[in-house]
C-alpha cells in the first residue's frame, strides 16, 4: 500500500470526509442511468467492505470483489478504481455511517431528564447499539484486526472516540446537566470520555462479535451507575 495511500486514508478516519458521491462523468446520461451506476457503485463497495473484512487489504482481489457484487471486473475499475481506491471507499462509507448515526443519537440524550439514571441508560443503549456494536463498527473493527497491526495510525481516531470526531460532543450536554443541577462536575470532556468507557467496559471485545439486548442493558446499566456515583445525585445511583 502506498504511502499516498496511507495519507488519504489517515484523512478520511480522523476527518469523516463527506463529499458528494462522484457522478459528474453521467451529468450528461439519463436519470435511469445514473441511477444504474449509483447502484452498481452500492452494490461494488458492500461487496468490497465483505471482502476486505473477510481476507484482509492483502488476500482481497477484485475477482473476489467482482463476484460478491455480482458485477464484472472493468465495472468496477469503471465505478471506482482499483483495490486502493477501492480500500479508501469502504473506510470512508463506514465513517461516514458511523457518524451520521452519531448525530442521529445525540439529538435523543436526555437534556431535561426526570429521571436522569434511567434516561441516561437508554441513552446509552442506543449510543453502543447504533454507533458501537452496529454492523458497520463491528465491519470496522474487523478490518482493525486484519489491518491495525500493519497501519495503526489509519484507524487511531477511530479506536480513540468512535465514528468519526464528534464523541466529544457529548461533553457539551453533560455540561447542560451540571448547569441544570442534575450532576456536579468541573471538567465535562473529562466526565464525557468517562462515560464513554464505562459504558463500554462490559461489551465484548472480539472484533465482529455480535452483542445481545441484554448484553447492551447490563453494560449500560453498569456504566451510568458507576458515572452517577462519581457525578451524580446518590439517590439516582442507587435507584439501578
Amino acid at each position: 500500500m502506498s504511502n499516498e495511500l496511507l495519507d488519504t486514508l489517515v484523512q478520511f478516519v480522523k476527518c469523516h470526509y463527506h463529499p458528494a458521491m462522484e457522478i459528474s462523468h453521467d451529468l450528461h446520461r439519463s436519470p435511469a442511468m445514473q441511477r444504474g451506476n449509483y447502484n452498481k457503485r452500492c452494490a461494488i463497495i458492500s461487496a468490497a467492505t465483505a471482502v476486505f473484512v473477510r481476507d484482509g487489504y492483502v488476500g482481497a482481489s477484485i475477482d473476489a470483489i467482482a463476484e460478491e457484487a455480482g458485477v464484472s471486473r472493468q465495472t468496477i475499475y469503471n465505478q471506482i478504481g482499483d483495490k486502493e481506491k477501492l480500500f479508501v471507499e469502504v473506510v470512508r462509507g463506514i465513517n461516514e455511517q458511523g457518524s451520521a448515526r452519531l448525530v442521529a443519537v445525540l439529538a435523543t440524550f436526555p437534556d431535561q431528564p426526570e429521571d436522569i439514571a434511567r434516561e441516561l441508560v437508554d441513552f446509552a443503549i442506543r449510543l453502543t447499539r447504533d454507533c458501537l456494536c452496529d454492523e458497520g463498527s463491528r465491519a470496522l473493527r474487523k478490518l482493525i484486526e486484519n489491518e491495525g497491526s500493519r497501519y495503526p495510525e489509519l484507524f487511531e481516531t477511530w479506536k480513540d472516540y468512535g465514528p468519526g470526531k464528534n464523541w466529544p460532543a457529548i461533553s457539551s450536554r453533560f455540561a447542560r446537566l451540571a448547569r441544570a443541577g442534575d450532576i456536579e462536575l468541573d471538567d465535562p470532556d473529562l466526565a464525557a470520555r468517562q462515560f464513554m468507557a464505562l459504558i463500554r467496559a462490559d461489551l465484548p471485545n472480539e472484533p465482529g462479535e455480535m452483542v445481545s439486548d441484554a448484553e447492551l442493558e447490563l453494560a449500560a446499566r453498569n456504566g451510568v451507575r458507576t458515572f452517577l456515583r462519581a457525578y451524580g445525585k446518590r439517590e439516582a445511583a442507587l435507584a439501578l
